[in-house]
């Protein structure tokens, strides 16, 4: 019987001679043992890829405590002043009032300056418009002195953080006689 393989790899038998097949099994073997060794360096590969998220992950987090904890570090550093200054205005002893009231405005112009620098603004609506997003009405009295709808008088200043309403302002608001 005559072999039918145009490669005339097969004998009349049909078997491959036994070189082939060990050259065969040589180079699968070969080729085994090297997805072996790419299989083993991607799971390494792997590995210290979770390895670099997971502590990226406890630096993230470590760091947004850190600043959890100190984000009114700033704040209270440009406060101290204003605490120095009131307790040297406790420790003062006399009658003199007007040296007294001197300190205590000295010391409310430098907290609003630290508030102004920390993002802190008054809102004093006197004489303006009724806004009912930065205001509250208290009362309402009727006049002619002031337009209907406007802000006659203001028992508490509002204020705003950062253009966001931290306090509304509660005022009196004149109405139509």
């Amino acid at each position: 019987m005559q072999s039918t393989d145009p490669a005339g790899n097969l004998n009349p038998e049909g078997v491959a001679p036994p070189d082939e097949v060990m050259a065969d099994l040589d180079r699968l073997n070969t080729q085994l043992a090297e997805a072996e060794r790419n299989l083993a360096e991607m799971r390494e590969t792997v590995l210290r890829e979770r390895a670099e998220i997971e502590n990226q992950r406890r630096r993230l987090q470590r760091d947004l405590e850190q600043a959890r904890r100190f984000a009114n570090e700033k704040l209270l550093a440009d406060l101290l002043p204003v605490l120095d200054n009131l307790e040297r205005g406790l420790a003062a002893t006399g009658e003199d009032f007007a040296a007294l009231r001197g300190g205590v405005e000295l010391t409310l112009r430098e907290l609003t300056r630290v508030a102004e620098a920390n993002g802190l603004k008054a809102i004093d609506p006197a004489g303006e418009a009724f806004d009912p997003e930065r205001h509250q009405a208290m009362q309402m009295v009727p006049t002619q002195a002031h337009p209907a709808g406007s802000v006659v008088a203001v028992f508490q200043k509002g204020y705003v953080l950062n253009e966001r309403l931290l306090r509304p302002a509660l005022v009196t608001v004149a109405q139509a006689e």
